[in-house]
């Protein structure tokens, strides 16, 4: 299962906007900051939409971010894919056979040295690369991870996903509601 033509991925920060999403053309829909009862809910929605959730593991509110964890969201919650700064996770949701996302933050060339090993060992399908707004920085991840990029963070505008989409990313990961009305349609 891969995230195939959908250039913008728009990630929903509260139950209004996934709501929102819901009505849209967006074949894949990311949730961030979620309470773990929430989550039953919400997957049933997004499935009764056609909708593929992809879950922010590290963001569920009442959820440690340990292998236990990944298996209960895997197994119960069954969502297309899981998100997450922790290679125990990433690793967990590849077993399941879900979309494996590890998002790593760069703040400086010591931290992209360092979120290569981690790739290295949780092998996941995709990168997240925040902050998204580096297009150089996302063509090096791309060919030198040899793994598809999505892009998230400052990315406010269209112009600005498609500068990243040029640099190399697959998608783009957005939770900004301009860049969702230009890209998405309501269905």
């Amino acid at each position: 299962m891969m995230i195939q033509q959908q250039r913008v991925i728009p990630a929903a920060r509260s139950i209004k906007d996934f709501e929102w999403l819901m009505k849209t053309n967006a074949e894949y829909v990311v949730l961030l900051d979620v309470y773990i009862s929430q989550l039953v809910y919400l997957r049933r929605m997004a499935r009764d939409f056609g909708k593929k959730l992809l879950l922010h593991a590290d963001l569920v509110q009442g959820l440690r971010h340990d292998e236990a964890a990944a298996q209960f969201l895997c197994q119960v919650i069954k969502p297309a894919g899981l998100i997450s700064t922790h290679s125990n996770v990433v690793l967990t949701a590849k077993k399941h056979g879900l979309i494996s996302i590890q998002r790593i933050f760069l703040l400086d060339s010591h931290s992209l040295d360092t979120s290569y090993r981690v790739m290295n060992s949780s092998d996941p399908d995709y990168i997240e690369v925040l902050p998204g707004m580096m297009p150089e920085v996302i063509r090096e991840v791309s060919q030198t991870s040899r793994r598809p990029v999505l892009a998230g963070g400052f990315i406010r505008n269209a112009n600005d996903v498609e500068t990243i989409l040029r640099s190399g990313a697959t998608a783009v990961t957005t939770s900004s509601r301009d860049v969702w009305n230009h890209y998405l349609k309501k269905a």
